[in-house]
């Protein structure tokens, strides 16, 4: 019988978060594909799992990924994680879904859902979320003005990712295309020791003193 793929969700920051049906289903896999082993493997040694792993990331190729579908077809049963969060939200594991699903063998895809720093995020804002546009990370190059536009032209709550290196670029850009009274919250470091949540007018959010180290998510009212 075909096996099954299960999409982990993982602690964004917070090892607390992990869920016992994720733990379980992580000592339980044939295999655990990783975004960075080395990464994974932290967590695994800190709640005593020793799955095997093997990677897969967005540079995997087309044999890496023919090979996890053969590892399904023989009947393996494979747990997929991300760095951190719940694997298909800006990476590359709604690929893999699409792969496996795409075929005659009838695969079994199981979510495991737990973590994710946009619902975190949103959690918080204050802002309405029952309808929300999610963009991922804005281009480093090409098409970055017209996704600014999207951002700008949307109807509902946006939410966007940032890293520490382009995020005080990424705010000074969205403060030139919005209304300095637009309402944003920026979450730094969400679940983490330096967690740290910045709320305001666009024009206060430019004012204030962001220290360019993390992961961010950006909410736009």
């Amino acid at each position: 019988m075909p096996g099954t793929l299960s999409i982990v969700a993982t602690p964004i920051g917070n090892l607390e978060d992990i869920t016992l049906r994720a733990l379980s289903t992580l000592k339980a896999a044939d295999y655990i594909l990783c975004e960075d082993t080395r990464v994974t493997k932290k967590l695994l040694n800190h709640f005593g799992i020793a799955t095997p792993t093997a990677s897969y990331h967005q540079h995997s190729e087309g044999k890496k990924k023919l090979e996890i579908r053969n590892w399904l077809e023989q009947g393996s049963n494979l747990a997929l994680v991300t760095d951190a969060g719940t694997p298909g939200i800006s990476d590359p594991g709604n690929e893999l879904v699409d792969l496996v699903t795409r075929n005659s063998y009838p695969v079994t895809v199981v979510p495991v859902p737990g973590a994710s720093a946009v619902t975190a995020a949103l959690s918080i804002c204050g802002f309405p979320a029952d309808k929300f546009l999610f963009l991922g990370f804005p281009p480093h190059k090409n098409k970055r003005k017209k996704f600014f536009e999207e951002v700008r032209d949307a109807k509902h709550t946006v939410a966007l990712y940032e890293s520490s290196h382009r995020i005080k670029k990424t705010l000074g850009e969205l403060s030139q295309i919005l209304l300095p009274e637009t309402k944003v919250c920026v979450c730094r470091e969400l679940t983490k020791k330096f967690e740290s949540i910045y709320r305001g007018t666009m024009a206060e959010i430019r004012g204030m003193t962001i220290p360019e180290k993390g992961e961010f998510v950006i909410i736009i009212s």
